[in-house]
């Protein structure tokens, strides 16, 4: 068992956490995360409040290299990387869903540099800035099974419902921009990559979407679904021998050079699908049309539970099950899962 030593936002100090037993995978033991995958650029936001400060936990730095949590972020018996996460749970200020998900982080562990600083994250060839940014660009590859994801919910209809995102590029938030109406700084996805499942089928979808970049109240602020394998949000029929089932491995990458974003996918059955758009364009014409060309972005990869237990927003808000204990949910089968056999950013 190896001694963790915390270390998050608004705490400095030991947590009572248990670590998973070392496990082997062929003569190598694999006790933490970090152990197999290269931590150095990620922080972990966990659905939990364990110091009891109000605020979701995030682990990131050193801690990231000793750091595991029983429910929520461990190894498996092979040595692969679990995340989970319940519906009901605590969750980030500005999001509904409760989330075990992984945040690019371009500094690494020298905390002189903020969060929201230019270095600590990533933009298009089209920023007038650019040179003064962690990088241009960049590529996060995956491999991955989703195990399971959330059975109950109250609107199965609205299209959250049932489904968990394995992967997004997020854009990051500038109160400034949005202050200045420059067009940019809404924190808006220009990737989400989603997989869906109803409980009843026997198959469920990958898919990918694109958030139009524009303010929080405009409504044509939405969503727009591509389909990769079986279906996307808009069709509930079950995607039968063209869908992926639970515990299928699929593989994701995702490589932006430019201005272009460039999507692969792939999985044993199925033929590779790829996807090219240019983000520093608008996608339709109700996009901006300079998409996101002036905003930066990190990376984010683990389990974003979709299904949140909110009723009232008449897209985001599914109504799902949960009580809020971590194991009493995952008994109910109100929880998400899903396992990382590889894990890697590279420029």
């Amino acid at each position: 068992m190896k001694k963790l030593n915390i270390i998050t936002s608004s705490l400095l100090l030991s947590l009572p956490l248990t670590v998973l037993a070392d496990v082997a995978n062929n003569g190598v033991s694999y006790p933490v995360p970090a152990d197999k995958f290269d931590m150095k650029n990620w922080k972990i936001t966990i659905p939990a409040d364990i110091n009891q400060d109000g605020r979701v936990d995030e682990i990131e730095g050193v801690a990231m290299m000793s750091y595991s949590h029983e429910d929520f972020f461990h190894v498996d018996k092979d040595g692969n990387m679990v995340f989970e996460v319940q519906n009901k749970a605590i969750t980030t200020k500005n999001s509904k869903n409760a989330r075990s998900e992984l945040r690019q982080m371009l500094r690494g562990a020298d905390f002189s540099i903020d969060t929201h600083a230019p270095k600590n994250n990533w933009v298009l060839a089209s920023h007038p800035d650019a040179d003064q940014y962690g990088s241009v660009g960049g590529v996060l590859s995956a491999t991955l099974k989703v195990n399971h994801v959330s059975e109950h919910a109250k609107y199965p209809e609205k299209f959250p419902a049932h489904s968990v995102v394995v992967g997004q590029i997020h854009a990051d938030k500038d109160k400034a921009q949005i202050k200045a109406k420059t067009g940019y700084g809404h924190g808006n996805e220009p990737l989400k990559i989603f997989y869906k499942k109803f409980p009843e089928h026997k198959m469920g979808s990958v898919f990918w979407t694109y958030e139009r970049n524009l303010e929080k109240k405009d409504p044509n602020r939405a969503d727009i679904a591509y389909p990769v394998w079986g279906n996307t949000w808009e069709n509930p029929n079950e995607p039968g021998n063209a869908g992926i089932a639970l515990g299928e491995e699929f593989s994701y990458k995702v490589d932006v050079k430019g201005t272009i974003m460039s999507l692969t996918f792939e999985t044993a059955k199925h033929d590779t699908v790829k996807y090219e758009i240019d983000l520093s364009k608008g996608v339709d014409a109700k996009d901006s049309a300079t998409g996101y060309a002036q905003d930066s972005f990190y990376y984010k990869a683990g389990v974003y539970g979709q299904c949140s237990v909110q009723e009232a927003h008449p897209v985001w808000g599914p109504g799902c099950a949960g009580t809020g204990d971590f194991k009493t949910d995952k008994a109910n089968g109100d929880y998400n899962s899903a396992t990382f056999s590889a894990l890697e950013l590279s420029k």
